[in-house]
């Protein structure tokens, strides 16, 4: 019976310890990239031995910024994934750059400094505090003589004033050691956040039928990493082609390099328009205003500090909602243009809790607060075999992007691949990004576009003419709204937007203000008229508008004005004069479309009568 007994404890152990999962660390490296406006798709590939049986392999080495959520793994058919987990692995921290390895180590060696000259300060003003304390020349009952006091304040002078130039010299070192370790830390923050980080793990549970080489693709979305487009628009005069050169600028601190890795741009489908003036409708009505206009600058400038008040350069800083973005810079300044009806910018930067600001003026100076939060340990749900939606296709519509190592001039080979709702822009060479928060500005392509030329002025608004040009059928070059620089005849001429969220058929691009042309706009007072007439009071108004064409070459122009429109029946709105302009009866809009040769004026007259209840006030512009 005892031999029986131990026979059965032997079978259970055994049959336990054959059922024990092997455990086998895998090092791969980043093969693919797709960078989207906010965050990544990382594709990791790796052939990995398997023997027969269930086995854990443990992916090392990961980004701690992983979407659990988005984890995917494909393998082989001879080869069942019964599960997929994500954790942080605090014991083993990712290795640091050995340029941010050398900037720490001067660091603390300046702090190490630092604290010897405060150590000798402290001394300093001890020896001063004694010397001071122990001015008293002789005692009560001893007589001082001239010879003793003249001795005394020799010394106390000479003590005193060795003591107060090494206090000078002291404090000058301390300052000088300051301003390093202040140049220090902007420089670490150029490449990293200055907590460490852990290190990513994903371990995939597998089945495998017999021993084998199994093939193993592992993918992921990653975050602190992204891009935004950006523009240089370049137009030599109003009867040539305009050029775009479509930019991406991209940045990733995912604390993981990707050296020579496969890259691609994915982009929807845009929509856009110009900045410039917009009309309001004037809607009439008992003790309402006429509509005001408040012209501010589209264009949004600032500085973004940390708590300390020590600038962060390299701080993302997007218009909500869009895909207009920039940078600050090494002073940690940043400038961006808005389109109209902008409310809100926001802020993020590895490290620190994002900020959402309203934009309330045109300096927006921002402070952000360090993330306290630790980055915690996350499960994810296990995968079979089954087909799944892979991330693209989770992720539809959103848009992606490339980078490349270092600015450049020159456009990137790549080709554009057209999807159901995005477009892909495969970049046909290998390149390399390292994790360092520095944002590259690379050529993604180079576009010649006809174009029809129209200055464009709402002097009611704003008395500059502004160049638009009118581009047909520009989406099928898939541009993406964002930032765009304005060269015209070979000048720079400042920003604008394209807006592609209200764009139509028609791409309009704002090519800036053009002080050659000459628009004022003024009211004729000998024609403003007020009058009663029976149980109605009549109001009229007469403006005139003159432009002058002071440019070399024929062009074409609109201007835009308006008329109040009537909310009530008891309310007569008539126009007697438009010099031919057009007039949309619902929102009170007057166009003017016409040509103007060069050194030519013309002058246009609006005028209009409103009548209403004479026992009635009316606020009429």
């Amino acid at each position: 019976m005892k031999k029986l007994l131990i026979l059965i404890i032997c079978l259970i152990f055994s049959n336990i310890y054959s059922q024990e999962i092997n455990e086998k660390k895998v090092i791969t490296v980043v093969n693919e990239v797709t960078v989207f406006i906010k965050d990544a798709q990382i594709t990791r590939k790796k052939t990995v031995d398997l023997s027969q049986g269930i086995t854990t392999l443990k992916f090392i080495n990961l980004s701690p910024f992983i979407d659990a959520k988005s984890i995917q793994v494909k393998a082989n058919e001879n080869v069942t994934v019964l599960s997929v987990n994500h954790q942080q692995n605090y014991i083993d921290k990712l290795e640091k750059q050995q340029e941010l390895l050398d900037l720490e180590s001067k660091l603390q060696e300046i702090e190490s400094k630092m604290n010897i000259e405060k150590t000798y300060l402290d001394i300093l003003k001890e020896e001063l505090a004694f010397l001071q304390g122990n001015r008293n020349i002789g005692g009560k009952n001893q007589e001082l003589s001239v010879t003793n006091l003249k001795e005394a304040s020799i010394f106390y002078s000479s003590k005193l004033t060795a003591l107060k130039l090494k206090e000078i010299e002291r404090n000058k070192t301390l300052s000088e050691l300051n301003k390093s370790k202040i140049d220090l830390n902007l420089q670490i923050k150029t490449l990293t956040s200055k907590r460490d980080f852990p290190n990513g793990e994903i371990l995939v549970k597998i089945d495998s039928k017999n021993n084998t080489k199994a093939n193993f693709e592992l993918s992921y979305l990653v975050g602190n990493s992204g891009w935004y487009p950006s523009y240089d628009i370049r137009a030599k005069n109003i009867n040539e082609p305009i050029a775009i050169i479509y930019k991406a600028n991209v940045k990733q601190d995912t604390k993981i390099d990707w050296n020579n890795v496969k890259l691609s741009l994915s982009s929807a489908n845009p929509n856009i328009s110009g900045v410039a003036p917009e009309l309001k409708t004037y809607f009439l009505n008992y003790n309402t205003l006429p509509p005001t206009y408040n012209l501010i600058s589209n264009e949004i400038k600032g500085k973004v500090v940390d708590e300390n008040q020590l600038p962060l350069p390299g701080v993302n800083v997007v218009v909500k909602g869009t895909t207009i973005g920039a940078s600050t810079d090494f002073d940690g300044n940043y400038s961006i243009t808005i389109p109209n009806n902008s409310s809100q910018l926001e802020f993020s930067y590895i490290g620190y809790e994002s900020q959402i600001i309203p934009i309330t003026s045109t300096t927006l100076n921002v402070y952000l607060k360090e993330d306290s939060q630790s980055l915690e340990e996350v499960v994810v749900v296990g995968y079979g075999r089954k087909n799944k939606k892979s991330v693209t296709e989770v992720l539809e519509g959103r848009v992606a992007g490339l980078e490349i190592q270092g600015a450049s001039s020159l456009q990137i080979p790549s080709t554009q691949v057209k999807k159901q709702t995005t477009v892909d822009f495969e970049i046909e060479i290998p390149y390399s990004i390292k994790s360092d928060n520095k944002s590259y500005s690379v050529d993604m392509a180079n576009y010649n576009l006809p174009a029809e030329y129209k200055y464009f002025c709402v002097p009611k608004i704003d008395k500059d003419a502004f160049l638009i040009a009118n581009i047909s059928d520009w989406e099928k070059y898939n541009l993406l709204e964002g930032e765009a620089n304005i060269f015209f005849e070979d000048t720079y001429i400042g920003k604008t937007l394209l807006d592609i969220r209200y764009a139509t058929d028609t791409l309009q691009i704002s090519l800036g203000r053009d002080k050659n042309v000459s628009v004022k706009r003024e009211k004729v007072k000998n024609f403003t008229t007020k009058q009663f007439i029976g149980s109605k009071k009549e109001e009229s108004r007469v403006w005139s508008i003159n432009v002058k064409n002071n440019k070399s070459q024929t062009i074409n122009m609109l201007i835009f004005d308006q008329v109040p429109v009537s909310t009530l029946e008891e309310i007569k709105v008539d126009i007697s004069e438009t010099s031919g302009a057009k007039h949309n009866i619902e929102t009170g809009e007057i166009k003017w479309d016409f040509s103007i040769d060069p050194n030519e004026s013309k002058k246009f007259e609006l005028k209009y009568t409103v009548k209403y209840p004479k026992n009635r006030n009316l606020i009429i512009e």
